[in-house]
């Protein structure tokens, strides 16, 4: 299991944990879309998740 990345803002955090998304995994069976439209998650966190994703050798998931 892979935690988040730290550098994630608080409302973006904050958003993965309300959804139940606790590691790099979990947010894998996300599409980049579903990811996006979490309230409270803006595009300027996709980067930082996909770096973090990408280190870890997963992306999201094609839907």
């Amino acid at each position: 299991m892979t935690d988040l990345p730290k550098k994630l803002s608080r409302p973006a955090a904050g958003a993965l944990d309300h959804a139940g998304i606790k590691t790099l995994e979990d947010l894998a069976k996300l599409s980049r879309k579903e990811f996006l439209a979490l309230h409270g998650v803006g595009p300027a966190s996709l980067p930082t998740v996909e770096a973090a994703m990408k280190r870890a050798g997963l992306d999201f998931a094609q839907k």
